[in-house]
């Protein structure tokens, strides 16, 4: 059991999210970051969909019950348990009473604006549809189906054993970085309404700082830059929308589309985040810059391998360790 001494805002329980239930209008929701819910779970040992707490606002106090292992993953927010500096993505020991506190992210280490609170077993909230993620939009799911409030009490399932503390992983914010003069990138797809925009329109999608305004949330990305215009109106019939398809609404600005997102929209798409490159949106800070770099089908699979190759390091380390004495 932990329970929440400062909530901050807009904590909330998440997996790897709510997948198949677009049939039925249930969006996916799940980690903004899912290679840091997945680097805290393989260090401690955890199922790979076990349940974390997203931290997009800090700072953040909880206190540990009972002894437990945990890991700090995605932002560097200079944490700390009781007054010793822990360190992120590394695995600790908590004894009962003890009380881990979340700062500010520092932007000097890599850039990333979201905490992931993993504990050993996972928080053992019960799952709705298949996931223990919490859909912020449909109220269920997670802690209540509503981000984590003051006083909160979260079980968790206990490892059985399975988690050792002592030893790290090198974030992929250090081992994939991804820019473009300077500023964090991600890769996109040409979506099925590319071809019905300007030049003008192309050339700006690619080659601008399109800043994340501060309308952005676990929904969407709002965009702000040149506006995006089509050759003619557009007038389309919603269709299934997954995250990271950027729509381009009547006023130019794009949006995109992430992990709350409903699972139908009409206005024209532009382009589609490749899914190897969502978890660095889920870490761009409110109002700071990215850049798009178009992609071909071939390089976004490419990308994917490129994840599932960090994924399998990370688990070959933690089996190295655990193999020389980390006690699992």
């Amino acid at each position: 059991m932990i329970k929440v001494l400062s909530a901050g805002a807009l904590a909330t329980v998440q997996d790897l999210g709510r997948t198949g239930r677009l049939n039925l209008g249930v969006g996916i929701s799940g980690a903004m970051d899912p290679l840091a819910l997945a680097g805290g779970n393989i260090l401690l040992g955890n199922e790979k969909n076990a349940a974390a707490i997203e931290v997009p606002v800090l700072p953040f106090k909880v206190r540990f019950e009972r002894s437990t292992v945990f890991a700090v993953t995605g932002a560097d927010c200079a944490a700390r348990i009781d007054e010793t500096p822990v360190l992120p993505w590394w695995a600790h020991r908590a004894e009962a009473g003890q009380v881990l506190s979340l700062s500010l992210p520092k932007q000097t280490t890599w850039r990333a604006t979201r905490a992931y609170l993993c504990v050993a077993g996972g928080i053992d909230v019960p799952a709705v549809l298949g996931s223990r993620s919490t859909q912020l939009r449909g109220a269920f799911g997670g802690h209540e189906g509503r981000p984590l409030r003051d006083g909160d009490e979260l079980p968790t399932a206990g490892s059985k054993g399975r988690a050792a503390p002592g030893f790290g992983l090198v974030p992929p914010g250090l081992t994939l970085p991804l820019e473009v003069d300077g500023v964090p990138a991600v890769r996109v797809l040409p979506a099925a309404e590319y071809d019905c925009f300007t030049k003008s329109s192309h050339d700006a999608l690619w080659s601008t700082a399109w800043k994340i305004t501060p309308q952005s949330d676990r929904y969407g990305y709002r965009l702000a830059g040149p506006e995006l215009n089509p050759l003619r109106p557009l007038e389309l019939r919603s269709h299934g929308i997954v995250p990271g398809v950027i729509q381009v609404p009547h006023g130019g600005q794009p949006i995109i589309q992430m992990r709350d997102a409903q699972p139908s929209g009409g206005y024209p798409k532009i382009g589609t985040v490749i899914e190897a490159d969502l978890w660095r949106l889920g870490q761009a800070p409110i109002g700071s810059n990215i850049r798009f770099i178009r992609c071909s089908w071939d390089e976004a699979l490419d990308a994917s391998v490129d994840i599932r190759r960090w994924l399998a390091n990370a688990r070959r380390l933690v089996e190295l360790h655990c193999g020389k004495g980390g006690g699992r």
